[in-house]
């Protein structure tokens, strides 16, 4: 039975209105991949919530009505409800363990469970299906060793030598290269423990940072704190600072398209205010370390 809303509607239809879709009569490959491509343009990865102190649970419902109020999630939400919508329409769906490396630890072979990946089953293929990196692939990867190449990006993935059986999936533009994923299905239950110290621990970069991503079939914007990129493997990386809470604020509703509408004046102010002090404090340690290297 598909879930409803406390008016009685279907609860995925303002989630596939924010996709712009309407529901597919079932389920296909290519059906998948459109569906990849629009949750990475209109769904932010972003941590909003988590800045101003009021992290929102990760139950793939609540998630889908976030979504369609406008806001966005990092990956236990993003994926949470991907899921479930897919699921929705007939998708046979596995969430796994993963765990994101930054490139000091990428020759790792152990699984820490930061992340929510997912695997896809449809038409006889099995997919690599990643709404919640933010700079992941634009579509599913077959799941299979190799290169896979999406217009300008190139994407690996092989098996995971480590004490269980996975996957590596290695994407070498990203500021954390590697992904090792768990091949055994995992539920909701497996990441709680992960989000709240993920979600509130002070040494947490959710907590640190506000960060706010989104991809297209080009590249990939991201804002993290004052600073706004946008990463095109053709044209290179450019960015800037925003210097205004006005700049600030129209970047986040426009770039990104998370709306404002739950923000009041006073949210506004001191999500600008951690910003800047971030923003000093990341200066700081900049100028520190360059005076240590001379």
């Amino acid at each position: 039975m598909t879930p409803r809303t406390s008016d009685g509607s279907d609860l995925f239809d303002g989630y596939l209105r924010r996709l712009g879709f309407a529901r597919p009569p079932r389920p296909t490959a290519e059906a998948l991949f459109a569906l990849q491509r629009a949750h990475l343009e209109r769904i932010p990865y972003e941590n909003v919530d988590i800045q101003l102190g009021r992290p929102a649970g990760i139950a793939p419902e609540l998630s889908v009505r976030r979504f369609a109020a406008g806001h966005g999630g990092y990956c236990f939400h993003l994926n949470g409800a991907f899921a479930l919508l897919l699921e929705s329409l007939g998708y046979e769906v596995t969430r796994h363990l993963a765990g994101v490396l930054g490139p000091a630890d990428r020759e790792r072979r152990d699984v820490s469970g930061d992340h929510l990946a997912l695997t896809v089953r449809v038409e006889g293929e099995e997919y690599f299906v990643d709404a919640g990196l933010g700079d992941g692939p634009h579509e599913p990867l077959p799941l299979r060793a190799g290169t896979h190449r999406q217009g300008a990006f190139t994407y690996e993935l092989a098996p995971l030598d480590g004490e269980a059986p996975g996957w590596r999936f290695s994407n070498e533009l990203a500021p954390c290269p590697v992904v090792n994923i768990l091949s055994a299905p995992a539920s909701t239950a497996d990441f709680e423990a992960e989000h709240e110290r993920l979600s509130t621990a002070e040494d947490s970069g959710f907590v640190r940072t506000l960060a706010l991503l989104r991809r297209d079939p080009d590249g990939v914007d991201t804002l993290r704190g004052r600073v706004l990129s946008r990463i095109d493997p053709r044209k290179g990386t450019t960015e800037r600072v925003l210097d205004t809470p006005g700049e600030f604020f129209s970047v986040i509703g426009g770039v990104f398209g998370r709306t404002l509408d739950d923000l009041t004046a006073a949210d506004r102010d001191a999500l600008w205010s951690r910003v800047l002090a971030a923003h000093e404090a990341w200066l700081a340690s900049r100028e520190k370390a360059g005076a240590r290297a001379q």
